[in-house]
């Protein structure tokens, strides 16, 4: 198993039909939380006064990252920082 930190900010356009931005904001939670139900997406945590959020992928691969990221129905209206993780040579864990 691979550990990503991502960081998304999210700017959905304002001139968005409501009906479609209500639909893709239910589709993208509904998909988040399966894939935190598969572990695959174990933190989830909401940057205070942003439309934005840190979060901790457990996955195979890069590619498979990739996929679920590219997968996010807000995809199109994201900015998505990624950084792999590796265990610390100090930590007791």
């Amino acid at each position: 198993m691979a550990l990503f930190h991502v960081r998304m900010d999210v700017d959905i356009p304002r001139d968005l039909d409501p009906e479609v931005r209500a639909d893709t904001v239910a589709t993208e939670k509904a998909y988040s939380q399966d894939l935190q139900r598969q572990g695959k997406w174990v933190h989830l945590w909401r940057i205070v006064g942003q439309f934005s959020n840190i979060s901790i992928f457990d996955v195979e691969s890069a590619d498979e990252l990739h996929e679920i990221l590219w997968n996010l129905p807000l995809f199109p209206y994201m900015t998505i920082e990624v950084m792999p993780l590796t265990k610390h040579g100090s930590s007791i864990k």
